[in-house]
């Protein structure tokens, strides 16, 4: 079922007669502080490095990315749109992001007078107004995103097993299992053509952009082959691993890159480490300014001996979060944070921390007035007994920890989150395995949570949209009363008073929405109210397009749909003027914004 919370939480399905913990409850044991120390030397750091690998070997090598890696591993798999406006261009919807004035990369960008698509192995460029091609990119293979800024965007590609580029890493090249980070600055004012290039030797994990300042986060792992050795125990795996580890030499734990074709690496006194043990893996920071018009240069990078898998960013300050069951050990059950000052121009680490259980995505994390407020989830929503259950925690920066003020936990026992929004002093979390409770929790003391009411629904929300009038939509799946999802919904809730009641739904049977994984996909524009939501459905055969909804006070009116036959995998919408665009991998499409359906123009990606 879904969960509302008026921190809101919109939480789990399993009704339980014991009352979720408030922070008036007994303390609860405080989490083990930990801070980030500088090395003095390489030396240090090799060290230091060396000791922590040997401690986290296994018989096959590390385990990272959810998976264990070797030398012939397999590669990993690959605040909400507003208008805007510009002097030169008629209003536009931008990204669906998290927070506003926070962009994030994606795939489709618009500044209202070109639309920029990264799909395929290509960049191509629209023209707005008279609605075609204007030029191309090829940016080869890769999964891309892009950041827009002016009339230049910075394009994110990811790249497993094989470099970009020769010469990147270190003399041996890259081998399969191994991950690459490329950048890209791409001048918007003609035929687009790359005036600027990055490239490093780790993964990319997410970016944020304030103000035309870009923050890439990457992550790398260290660079040892571990062969697997059949005539030996474990034990005496780990004992040759461990003299691996010892021999590898500093070029095999720092990240190499190249910029403008010169090469580098992450420099020692560039990198932290917290003061136990976090991985074994760098995550950096990498800065690149495109206000400013200069080159790439090197990326100011900041790096930290710790791994990331979520990154937050509140606009003054952004967040790196590692959820530690992706070390391996399920029994560790924590999330650490780290809290890096971006409004200079390089990153400056402020604050650590961390909480029990793991997040859901960015979206569990939020910052207001100084408080940072995490929604995660404990123990294991699965099997006969499953032992989960939710909780928001409040944590404000004490010099350079993250200290909790408060908690409310026993949210949606035996669930797991499926959704958490916040806004302001209020948030919403959906929990989920058959029923959904919808819980209503007012933060507006951080030290103290309250919970003011409840839903109690079939099905849940994955994604959860605010709106003006004590209105909130969600985009998820219906469900029957044993939990078996049934297709796609929409809802819209009231959320404006103290018990959160649904006030429409509307269902498409055995269909699914990118944006239930992916908010980017999602678009709301204010201006005339008009709700969009692509989709696709199995009953039989495969439909897909673009559903357009009015949203009133309280329903939800369905006033076109936009599909084509070649529109089979809808990606995005945007507005631009008196236009409404669905982007499909291989198609966009432009119909009215007033009346959505006919095609006034398609163009080919």
């Amino acid at each position: 079922m879904l969960c509302l919370a008026a921190l809101l939480l919109l939480a789990g399905c399993t009704v339980t007669d014991e009352p979720p913990q408030s922070a008036k409850d007994p303390a609860p044991v405080p989490a083990p502080e930990f801070r980030l120390v500088a090395y003095d030397s390489c030396e240090e750091l090799l060290k230091s490095v060396r000791a922590a690998a040997k401690q986290a070997v296994q018989p096959w090598g590390f385990y990272q990315g959810g998976r264990f890696l070797a030398a012939d591993s397999a590669m990993r798999a690959a605040g909400g749109p507003q208008a805007l406006y510009d002097k030169a261009a008629p209003a536009y919807s931008g990204t669906n992001t998290h927070e506003a004035g926070v962009d994030e990369p994606d795939i489709v960008k618009t500044d209202g007078r070109r639309i920029v698509t990264v799909l395929g192995e290509t960049l191509r460029v629209i023209d707005a107004a008279s609605r075609q091609a204007t030029g191309s990119l090829h940016l080869g293979p890769g999964s891309h995103q892009l950041l827009l800024q002016g009339d230049r965007a910075l394009v994110l590609t990811a790249s497993w097993g094989l470099p970009a580029t020769r010469g990147l890493v270190d003399s041996a090249r890259m081998r399969p299992g191994m991950s690459a980070t490329r950048v890209r600055q791409v001048d918007l004012t003609g035929v687009p053509k790359v005036t600027g290039s990055y490239e490093i030797g780790a993964e990319l994990t997410d970016a944020r952009m304030v103000g035309g300042v870009a923050r890439v986060v990457v992550t790398s792992h260290p660079l040892i082959d571990f062969p697997w050795r059949d005539k030996l125990t474990d034990s005496e795996r780990i004992a040759a691993n461990r003299k691996l580890i010892d021999q590898a030499p500093l070029e095999k734990w720092l990240p190499a890159y190249t910029s403008e074709g010169v090469a580098g690496r992450l420099d020692c006194g560039d990198v932290s480490r917290p003061d136990r043990f976090s991985g074994t893996a760098t995550v950096t920071v990498l800065s690149f300014d495109l206000a400013a018009g200069r080159s790439l240069g090197d990326g100011a990078p900041v790096g930290v001996l710790a791994d990331a898998n979520t990154v937050y960013g509140s606009g003054p300050h952004l967040y790196l979060a590692h959820d530690e069951r992706w070390r391996g050990d399920q029994a560790l059950g924590r999330t650490e944070l780290y809290m890096f000052d971006v409004t200079g121009p390089r990153p400056v680490f402020a604050a650590s921390g961390s909480v029990p259980g793991w997040l859901l995505n960015q979206y569990s994390l939020s910052e207001h007035d100084g408080v940072l407020r995490a929604a995660t989830t404990t123990g294991q929503p699965w099997g006969g007994q499953p032992s989960s259950e939710s909780t928001v925690y409040t944590l404000r920066r004490d010099g350079g920890q993250l200290r909790q003020l408060g908690k409310l936990g026993g949210l949606g026992k035996g669930e797991r989150i499926y959704a958490v929004r916040f806004l302001g002093p209020t948030g919403y979390v959906v929990t989920f395995r058959q029923t959904d409770p919808l819980y209503a929790v007012d933060l507006r003391d951080p030290a103290h949570p309250r919970l003011t009411g409840e839903l109690k629904i079939p099905g849940f929300s994955s994604y959860l949209h605010p709106l003006d009038g004590g209105r909130l939509l969600g985009v998820g799946q219906d469900a029957t009363e044993q939990g078996r999802t049934t297709g796609l919904q929409v809802s819209l809730f009231d959320v404006g008073g103290a018990d959160p009641r649904r006030l429409d739904q509307q269902k498409i049977p055995h269909g699914w929405s990118e944006a239930e994984q992916d908010p980017h996909a999602f678009l709301y524009w204010p201006d005339t109210r008009m709700l969009v939501v692509p989709y696709m459905a199995y009953d039989g055969g495969q439909r897909a397009g673009a559903l357009v909804y009015r949203v009133g006070d309280d329903r939800l009116e369905k006033i076109g749909e936009v599909s084509r036959a070649e529109l089979s995998y809808p990606r995005r919408s945007l507005v631009v003027g008196d236009t409404l665009w669905v982007v499909g991998d291989t198609v966009a499409v432009a119909t009215p914004l007033a009346a959505p359906g006919p095609a006034l123009a398609r163009v080919l990606l």
